[in-house]
């Protein structure tokens, strides 16, 4: 149950919404294209960020580039 703290961790890194555009979710409403998250967990596929709704979401990565 790990998950249940990830909105305490620290930051990984920061990325930002490229779009948020997709084929069978909706994210429209938990997501806004040109804004910054903050990656609080990291899988290969999926990124956990604190979204729109201000609570932990998993999100593909398709969705976002990584800032430097």
């Amino acid at each position: 149950m790990i998950h249940l703290n990830w909105e305490e961790n620290e930051t990984i890194k920061k990325i930002e919404c490229v779009h948020a555009d997709a084929e069978k979710f909706i994210v429209h409403n938990k997501l806004t294209p040109g804004k910054q998250y903050d990656v609080k967990n990291e899988t290969d596929e999926f990124y956990f960020i604190i979204d729109n709704s201000k609570r932990i979401g998993g999100f593909y990565k398709d969705y976002f580039k990584e800032l430097e």
